[in-house]
């Protein structure tokens, strides 16, 4: 295993984090039915491997997560560990919420302190809420009382509000979503550049964009092209080693679902070096995502002249998770990430968006395009 400095704090952590997310099931569709034996046998394998970064959060599995993290780190497998959990910035309406939530995840996850605290999910409207509670006095006092030894954040909105939000407390830490499909998604390369140089640890969450870079999801074209490389590498590894290849980069998350992953991911993570990849894997790589891009259905690049909307419709929104599910097949974002007055089928096609678009694009057919297929 390869570790890494996590910025300020000076820690080292492994280059691979284990995301307890996406945890095997006892029943399919349910996700709060994880598969505690399974699930720990994956768990301690990855810690046995030398990863030290474990992940999970408030909601995931329906809530049970952090319950399971806290069987599978029992027997001495605590004390190996740098444990990450996230304040649900979304349940929080005053400064009490936040000390009675932390309170209740370390009950939870049965430990009395926690290394790598969160607030989850930022972005302008939880960032505003947040202020308005005092988070800033609550971080200082968990840090102060030893309940959490470092802060970051998770983040989910544009550039600017990110580098907004990293200038705005002593953060130690950050985590943004990154992979070679999203260099300019969110926080992006930018973001990451900007944070690293105020020396904040980077984790990155999906790497793979949850499995759409590997396995039954990636194109044809795609399989074939890895394929025929003289260097063989199943796309996972392609997509992390591509991650891992950015010397600002602390730690990858993989929300693994199988023993078969784990292993494969420990193993990848042993040549995770930064600045490994030489200019013709970076080539290799760049072609898939051109092969990725040539599903893309609208030419939109969100420079949002179309808005805003008279009637309210998020138009750079909808057109960046239409893409999504072209590409990727996968439209929960969409019905997730916008407001039911933010979607496609609300336009009321009065074309002043088409008068100030720059790439020319017919706005209104597009709109109908995407409430048609999202409809579905």
């Amino acid at each position: 295993m390869l570790y890494r400095k996590f910025g300020k704090t000076k820690r080292e952590v492994s280059v691979l984090g284990f995301g307890c997310m996406r945890l095997p099931l006892l029943q399919e569709g349910d996700q709060s039915s994880i598969d505690f034996g399974k699930a720990k046998e994956m768990v301690r394998y990855a810690i046995d491997k030398g990863v030290n970064y474990i992940d999970t959060a408030y909601p995931y599995h329906g809530g049970k997560s952090e319950i399971f993290v806290a069987e599978a780190l029992k027997d001495g497998y605590r004390e190996k560990v740098y444990l990450a959990t996230k304040l649900p910035s979304w349940l929080v309406r005053s400064r009490e919420d936040m000390d009675r939530l932390l309170g209740e995840q370390l009950e939870k996850l049965q430990t009395d302190y926690i290394d790598f605290y969160l607030v989850h999910s930022l972005h302008k409207e939880t960032w505003s809420t947040l202020k308005e509670c005092g988070v800033f006095d609550f971080l200082d006092k968990a840090l102060a009382s030893g309940k959490i030894k470092y802060a970051g954040f998770s983040f989910h909105d544009d550039l600017a509000t990110f580098k907004e939000i990293v200038d705005a407390y002593d953060w130690s830490f950050c985590q943004i979503q990154y992979n070679y499909m999203d260099e300019k998604h969110q926080a992006g390369t930018e973001g990451m550049e900007y944070a690293a140089a105020k020396g904040l640890g980077i984790v990155i969450m999906e790497p793979v964009r949850g499995g759409a870079l590997a396995g039954p999801k990636v194109p044809p074209q795609v399989k074939q092209l890895f394929a025929e490389y003289e260097t063989k590498k199943s796309a996972a590894a392609w997509a992390l080693r591509w991650v891992w290849n950015h010397p600002e980069v602390s730690v990858a998350l993989s929300g693994m679902s199988t023993f078969e992953q784990v292993a494969e991911n420990v193993a990848t993570a042993g040549k995770g070096l930064a600045d490994s990849l030489g200019p013709e894997d970076l080539a290799l790589i760049d072609k898939a995502r051109q092969i990725y891009n040539s599903k893309v259905k609208v030419p939109c690049t969100g420079c949002a002249y179309c808005m805003p909307c008279p009637n309210g419709l998020n138009i750079p929104g909808c057109f960046t998770l239409y893409n999504n599910y072209a590409v990727f097949g996968s439209r929960w974002q969409y019905d997730s990430d916008l407001d039911e007055s933010e979607k496609a089928h609300n336009c009321i096609e009065c074309g002043l968006c088409e008068e100030a678009c720059p790439q020319a694009i017919p706005i209104r057919q597009k709109l109908k395009e995407i409430a048609v297929a999202m409809s579905r």
